[in-house]
């Protein structure tokens, strides 16, 4: 099995591939793993990977153009089998805005034909449009606050890399993100403007932030109902995101399905 990971930060896998179990499958060559740093992808003297999100707001958001060269050939060599054979690849960001990843999702990447390429996000997160391009999952290892995307990564590594076949004697792992106001947070966008014909939403350009914070609100409740609605139901009373859960049509702590419709781990 072949990892490429996407990271800012490759020396923070050193403990995960020289040391304990993984290390040793690393060293027997029953999993290689790539690492691919997006500094290596910029044009500017300063290696510039992040920029002021559109619409404000605190912290930076990741560009796209670094990140996609580092994936770009991450995929290229996650893809190289043996004789010429080209491999499957399924390209996966570790975020809070992805499915809860358990013991079964687990099994399913081990047990798939597909090699792995992991991207590792930080700051705010990655600009939306380059999730639409490149990325085929999301997964979040739980709800809480992490400063970035490698130590997911390395929990799916580790949860994968002792199932396989000569790591251990038997499989075994375990695994589990990041909300704010306990709801999935709102898409982010940064520079430039229009990416392939895909624009940034005419809200977040407007000025009126008054406006931008009732989208992001919606986004937000629109996006958890359509990924995590369990959370909708432990949402407080005196939650602000109670309003446009009204304006939707689902009134506030009600379960069950309605209308539907942001980084870390």
């Amino acid at each position: 099995m072949k990892l490429a990971v996407v990271t800012l930060f490759p020396g923070m896998f050193e403990a995960l591939l020289n040391h304990g179990v993984s290390g040793r499958a690393v060293k027997q060559a029953i999993v290689e793993v790539g690492l691919y740093n997006p500094r290596d992808y910029t044009s500017d003297r300063h290696q510039s990977v992040d920029d002021r999100p559109y619409g404000g707001g605190p912290g930076m958001v990741m560009t796209i153009e670094p990140l996609r060269g580092a994936i770009n050939d991450a995929r290229r060599w996650a893809a190289a089998g043996k004789d010429g054979e080209t491999l499957a690849v399924k390209v996966v960001y570790l975020s809070p805005q992805g499915q809860l990843l358990t013991q079964a999702a687990v099994n399913d990447f081990v047990g798939g034909s597909a090699n792995l390429v992991l991207i590792a996000g930080r700051y705010e997160g990655v600009d939306e449009r380059l999730l639409d391009l490149e990325v085929d999952e999301e997964w979040s290892i739980g709800d809480y606050v992490l400063s970035g995307g490698e130590l997911p990564a390395m929990v799916l590594m580790d949860a994968m890399i002792r199932q396989l076949p000569g790591v251990l004697g038997h499989g075994d792992s375990a695994a589990q993100d990041s909300f704010s106001a306990g709801l999935l947070d709102c898409p982010h966008y940064t520079r430039p403007e229009v990416y392939q014909g895909m624009r940034v939403p005419e809200v977040l350009l407007s000025g009126d932030h008054e406006r931008i914070r009732r989208w992001r609100q919606q986004q937000s409740v629109a996006r958890t109902r359509a990924r995590r609605p369990d959370l909708l139901a432990a949402l407080a009373p005196g939650s602000e995101y109670n309003a446009p859960l009204i304006e939707s049509g689902q009134a506030p702590n009600e379960g069950g399905e309605g209308p539907s419709d942001g980084e870390g781990n």
